[in-house]
């Protein structure tokens, strides 16, 4: 299952975070998942799952921040030591790499949610499913199903 991030391209400089999660407060949007990186000394990305990402994607358009939309996937593994390391052997020998993933909360004690964006994201699906690894819907995250 796909969920839709946005990626927010921001200045790295005081208040711009705080722009952004403002700008979503007014407009009832909920942050469901977040990270945020240095990609240079000057910029950074807010990789960020939010409740309603077509009103967000407009909000940042409309600030005329530049964002976009990328596919990405959750997944709930056991909050255990080698858990991580099961799921990514599943790729060894396929054309399946991880570009980037972040760690969520996990809802449910004892278990850790991964956020994975991956170079070939219905291949990793498949091999997902194939071995049982519990994927999470949009509905799991509170988000707002949209088909774009």
């Amino acid at each position: 299952m796909k969920l839709k991030q946005l990626s927010i391209f921001l200045e790295n400089a005081p208040g711009r975070l705080y722009e952004v999660t403002k700008a979503f407060g007014a407009a009832g949007i909920n942050l469901r998942a977040h990270c945020i990186c240095d990609s240079s000394h000057d910029f950074g990305v807010l990789r960020i799952l939010v409740s309603d990402i077509d009103t967000a994607r407009r909000i940042m358009m409309e600030k005329y921040v530049p964002a976009r939309v990328d596919d990405v996937v959750a997944i709930e593994i056991d909050d255990t030591p080698g858990s991580l390391s099961q799921v990514l052997e599943l790729f060894l020998g396929t054309r399946v790499n991880v570009e980037y993933m972040y760690a969520v909360a996990g809802a449910t004690f004892g278990k850790a949610v991964m956020i994975f964006c991956f170079n070939d994201i219905d291949l990793a699906i498949e091999a997902l499913r194939a071995n049982g690894v519990t994927l999470l819907d949009a509905e799991a995250f509170g988000i707002l199903d949209t088909k774009g």
